[in-house]
């Protein structure tokens, strides 16, 4: 199918009005990307972070000339037209071309994250199948690489797992394929809960999959529990993890800097005991046993 993309860079634009626009003039995805190579943490979730210098890429199938697609972008954008650059695309199947660049991820002896178009052979290997998409979470951020290998190292096998702050639902999908009895999974993010939930459906574990929009809903006497959040919140939430894990109930934490496990540690002294310390780059995943 052949299109046209328009590219610009974002400046004082609002991105969620821009997308809207783009969207709005038919357009059949809009990506955003550094322009300047800053670097940006994770997201909260639901949280929309985007780089000092954005800049915001069009796809439209099936589009008149790039000329006119690019003028009703710069007279709805109310942008200079010079500011925008629009090509025509020859004809692929746009939809999933950017996918090429997503392969298979192993993550400790066993468990993979494999896209949908490639295929794992090994007979011993655990599968979890992801593609990328809206929600957080496909193992290729250093946290959530720390929480599989973590997963990998001890399979929660018969346990009853929280993944608190789920994104895409790649830990606890993690979880249910390593022998998990039940999961269950809290967002913020409504975005997320959908994904995690399809995500459990393509990978036939909907069944031990359970996904909540308040953390109230969340059952206690977990054996395990997964938070790839962030360091301020994972330390405020302590009280409230060990509420929700039996005595001897494992927490695995993610999402905070190596500087930081010091706090994190600190704050999780009064009812866990941390075992032991993983870290990838800057980025560190602690193992904590409930007392």
């Amino acid at each position: 199918m052949s299109g046209v993309s328009v590219s610009f860079d974002l400046g004082t634009l609002d991105p969620v009005a821009a997308e809207s626009v783009c969207l709005a003039l038919g357009a059949t995805a809009v990506t955003f990307a550094d322009a300047r190579d800053d670097p940006v943490l994770e997201p909260l979730p639901g949280e929309m972070r985007l780089w000092p210098a954005t800049r915001l890429t069009a796809l439209f199938l099936e589009a008149p000339e790039p000329d006119s697609v690019a003028a009703a972008l710069a007279t709805a954008l109310d942008l200079p037209p010079a500011r925008i650059s629009a090509a025509a695309l020859p004809e692929r199947v746009w939809e999933r071309e950017w996918l090429k660049d997503f392969h298979a991820m192993r993550f400790g002896e066993r468990l993979w994250i494999c896209p949908r178009h490639e295929q794992v052979t090994d007979a011993n290997a655990v599968i979890v199948t992801l593609d990328p998409g809206l929600a957080f979470g496909t193992g290729t951020h250093p946290s959530t690489a720390l929480c599989l290998e973590a997963l990998d190292r001890h399979p929660p096998r018969g346990e009853r797992v929280i993944d608190y702050g789920c994104g895409s639902g790649v830990l606890a999908l993690a979880a249910a394929k390593l022998g998990a009895a039940e999961v269950h999974c809290f967002d913020i993010d409504p975005q997320a809960l959908t994904a995690t939930r399809e995500n459990a459906l393509a990978n036939g574990v909907a069944a031990c999959v359970h996904v909540y929009s308040q953390a109230a809903q969340l059952p206690q006497e977990a054996g395990v529990l997964l938070a790839n959040i962030l360091s301020g919140p994972l330390c405020t939430l302590a009280p409230a993890f060990a509420a929700l894990l039996r005595p001897r109930g494992v927490a695995i934490l993610a999402g905070l800097m190596s500087h930081e496990v010091p706090d994190v540690t600190a704050a999780y002294a009064a009812c866990f005991d941390v075992e032991g310390c993983a870290e990838r780059g800057d980025w560190a995943c602690l193992r904590a046993r409930r007392h």
